[in-house]
């Protein structure tokens, strides 16, 4: 172990390019929030020129858009009065009344920043956990080095991480349950630009897409409001969060690098650097996350597949003959897997994709087919209903355990 003399060594010394990013650390937690605020709005703008390390340190932050008129948070209420009948009447359940609300995608980032505050500080706390050296580097004064500054700098790189994340997510989401994980308050918050460009793109009437798109939120909202659903997926997300094994040498290699890209624009090498989900998870993916990997597929699936069926059983009542050309746009859209839907898999264990949606919609629609559209009751109503993985790709054995009478 190192002396007091030799932990208290600044790695930043002799790099002056890192001063003002070292006073910046001083006092952080485990995540660095006013990066995350920072890097959020700068990836929900699309990056409009400010720097967010610039914004971090009381330079130029990256500008707002303008506010949503009243006049669509009115019309949106209207027409959530109408979707929500349906929806209600699709699934069997009351639908909770929540008022909904809008906002530009940068306001949606800062909401769902905060909402899941306690996640990203469980994962921040997960992944700045023990930085002890391996026995064979633990007397190597590089090592030890890049040991303290990987620790100095996680809080931020975490912030950094959070931030473009939920900010990336921002710029394509049309409302709070485009991320299938449940909120401690339940809530509906549009995002009427990315709804009304994504309507006009497709060739979509305006009013038939919001109607869609409240028909969506309901549904996840009403799911994810039933208490034993709710808890069963946040559970395993914070399980996943919380079992990352951190390597405290694995951010050697991305800041070895650092120099030569360094060259051109510091500032702008440091912050692509910092955040690259690599440099967080190069090497702390853990066996007890792998092993709950088809779990949390599985409740993932689930949600997205009975949110999915109710969509379109109510779009084809409340939209007609839009309901197949929005659904095919909606899947279109969601068959673009990113770079940032990885990011949001490799940080939070939520697969997004394709394969995900196939998976949950064959189940729901094998339940129906079998038993009916009463056929998925049990999931709603019954705690020990839960999919298994094994269930997820056969329904009949999840229709023989939870209602016999109906496989």
């Amino acid at each position: 172990m190192a002396d007091d003399g030799e932990s208290n060594v600044n790695p930043f010394e002799g790099m002056p390019m890192f001063g003002d990013i070292s006073r910046m650390l001083a006092g952080q937690g485990p995540l660095n929030w006013e990066a995350a605020r920072q890097f959020a709005i700068m990836s929900a703008t699309g990056g409009d020129g400010a720097n967010p390390l610039m914004g971090m340190m009381g330079g130029a932050a990256p500008t707002a858009s303008a506010n949503i008129e009243p006049s669509v948070r009115i019309k949106y209420g209207q027409l959530a009065d109408i979707a929500r009948l349906h929806v209600a009447d699709v699934m069997g359940l009351d639908v909770p009344v929540v008022e909904p609300s809008v906002a530009t995608p940068e306001q949606w980032a800062a909401q769902t920043l905060e909402a899941y505050r306690p996640l990203f500080t469980d994962l921040a706390t997960s992944l700045g956990g023990s930085d002890d050296l391996p026995d064979d580097l633990a007397s190597d004064p590089m090592a030890q080095m890049m040991a303290g500054l990987s620790k100095m700098m996680a809080p931020a790189m975490m912030g950094m991480a959070v931030g473009s994340m939920v900010g990336t997510l921002a710029r394509s989401a049309f409302g709070v349950y485009d991320l299938p994980i449940p909120r401690a308050t339940p809530t509906l918050v549009l995002v009427p630009p990315t709804i009304d460009t994504f309507a006009a793109d497709w060739e979509i009437d305006e009013d038939e897409m919001r109607l869609w798109v409240l028909a969506h939120e309901l549904a996840g909202l009403t799911l994810l409001s039933i208490p034993h659903i709710a808890d069963h997926l946040r559970t395993l997300v914070q399980r996943h969060v919380g079992a990352f094994r951190p390597d405290p040498t694995a951010i050697t290699d991305k800041l070895g690098g650092l120099d030569d890209a360094a060259a051109g624009d510091p500032m702008a090498a440091i912050q692509q650097a910092f955040g690259d989900p690599e440099i967080l998870l190069g090497a702390v993916r853990s066996d007890e996350q792998l092993a709950m990997e088809p779990m949390l597929d599985a409740a993932v699936a689930t949600t997205i597949g009975v949110i999915d069926w109710v969509v379109d059983a109510v779009a084809v009542r409340i939209v007609g003959g839009s309901a197949l050309q929005i659904a095919e746009a909606v899947r279109r859209r969601r068959a673009e897997t990113s770079p940032d839907d990885r990011f949001v898999e490799r940080l939070l264990g939520i697969r997004l994709g394709a394969e995900q949606t196939a998976r949950g919609k064959a189940f729901v629609q094998g339940v129906v087919d079998r038993a009916g559209e009463n056929g998925l009751a049990p999931l709603f109503t019954d705690p020990e209903a839960v999919p298994t993985p094994n269930e997820i790709e056969a329904p009949g054995l999840w229709l023989a355990r939870v209602s016999p009478d109906a496989s």
